[in-house]
């Protein structure tokens, strides 16, 4: 999963938290997972978590362990490319082989992560991976803006 900064999931707890009590329950945080394809039962999800709803605190911590973002999971590289290409293939909506600007736009916005008052250009943020000039990208070229790398 790409790492996200802490006000992106500030914003994503304030969404999923529906009655503003502070908590995000299991059937919130269910929800957000299926939308970034890992799927739980409520069941294995408690037994996961341990509890019934996190507080902000803790679902970064849930964050960080379902996404290694702080590296303590050393993965070797075959899991990584599988990574990256179920990443691909949740932007990747009409399953063409690329990302348009419409369908990050489209995933953006159900995780959260869009809003029109943010400034944020999907096109924009195409353009500056897409190294072909073609207007979209495909796997290597979301595959270099995964990593921050250049070709």
């Amino acid at each position: 999963m790409c790492p996200l900064k802490t006000s992106d999931l500030q914003r994503i707890f304030r969404e999923l938290d529906k009655n503003g009590d502070g908590f995000v329950s299991l059937e919130e945080l269910n929800w957000l997972l299926e939308r970034i394809n890992v799927h739980y039962s409520l069941k294995e999800l408690e037994s996961l978590v341990g509890k019934r709803s996190l507080d902000f605190t803790e679902f970064l911590l849930f964050w960080d362990s379902i996404s290694n973002i702080n590296g303590k999971h050393e993965k070797d590289d075959s899991d990584e490319e599988a990574d990256l290409v179920n990443a691909f293939n949740v932007f990747d909506l009409n399953g063409d082989g690329f990302i348009s600007s419409e369908e990050l736009q489209s995933v953006l916005s159900r995780l959260g992560l869009w809003d029109d008052k943010s400034g944020k250009d999907c096109k924009s943020m195409i353009c500056m991976y897409d190294t072909n000039l073609d207007g979209v990208l495909d796997f290597e070229e979301f595959k270099n803006m995964m990593l921050h790398t250049e070709s």
